[in-house]
C-alpha cells in the first residue's frame, strides 16, 4: 500500500512531540472531520446524517496529530456542551454541566480519519466517543501510534479497518465495541498509489450502500 495523501488542514508539530502527547490517553478512561463517524448499537460503522453504512473493509488513514480529550453534556438525544483539546494539552477545566444534560459532563476522546479507498475514498470524518469499550479502543490505537513513532517517526500514521467487538451484557445483552484493525504505519506526505486507484471497482460494479437513519 502506498504512503498517506495529507490532511486537510493539518497542522502539525514536530513528530518527536507526538508520543508523549498520545500516551496522555492511556490515563483518560484536532482537526475535525466533515462527517461523523460512529459505531451504532447493531455494530455497523456508519458515518453522516443519514447513517450511510461504512465500506466493509475499506481502510482508513487516522491522523496521528488529531487526538483529542475533553467533555461532553448530552440531553434528550442533542449536546447541550462540549470541550474538547488537543491531547498535547491538559484536560479543560468545566463549570458545572448544563441543567438538562442526563449524565453531566463526560469524559470523551475523538480522532479524524481519512477514507484511501474504495467509494468514500478523501472523505474525512471526526470520530468521537463516551462509552467505556469505545473509549477503550482510541486508547489502545493512541498507544500503539506512540510505540511506532518511538521506533520510526517517519511512519507516524496508522492505515485501520474498522471491525468490532462485543461481550454480553447481563442487563442489556450483546454489546458492539470497536476496533481499530492496524493494516499498516506510513508517513504523513505520500500520495495514493494511481495503480490502486485504477484497479478500484466503478460506481456501477459497486453494490448499492445502505442507510441506516
Amino acid at each position: 500500500m502506498s504512503n498517506l495523501v495529507s490532511f486537510k488542514g493539518a497542522k502539525l508539530p514536530a513528530v518527536s512531540t507526538l508520543s508523549t502527547a498520545l500516551r496522555t490517553l492511556e490515563t483518560v478512561a484536532g482537526p475535525a472531520g466533515s462527517v461523523i463517524i460512529k459505531m451504532d448499537k447493531t455494530g455497523h460503522w456508519v458515518f453522516g446524517a443519514d447513517q450511510t453504512d461504512v465500506e466493509e473493509d475499506s481502510t482508513w488513514a487516522v491522523n496521528p496529530f488529531s487526538f483529542i480529550h475533553g467533555f461532553i453534556a448530552w440531553g434528550d438525544g442533542e449536546v447541550l456542551g462540549e470541550k474538547m483539546v488537543s491531547v498535547s494539552e491538559p484536560l479543560p477545566e468545566m463549570d458545572a454541566a448544563p441543567p438538562n444534560a442526563k449524565r453531566g459532563w463526560e469524559t470523551q476522546v475523538g480522532m479524524s480519519l481519512k477514507c484511501l479507498s474504495g467509494s468514500d475514498k478523501d472523505m474525512e470524518a471526526r470520530y468521537t466517543v463516551t462509552s467505556v469499550g469505545g473509549k477503550k479502543a482510541v486508547q489502545a490505537l493512541a498507544v500503539a501510534i506512540a510505540e511506532q513513532v518511538e521506533k520510526d517517526q517517519s511512519k507516524p500514521v496508522p492505515v485501520v479497518r474498522l471491525k468490532k467487538d462485543h461481550y454480553t451484557h447481563k442487563s442489556y445483552g450483546r454489546i458492539y465495541t470497536p476496533v481499530f484493525e492496524i493494516v499498516e504505519f506510513v508517513s504523513m506526505d505520500g500520495k495514493a498509489d494511481e495503480a490502486e486507484a485504477d484497479e478500484a471497482p466503478t460506481a456501477d460494479a459497486a453494490p448499492a450502500r445502505r442507510r441506516r437513519g
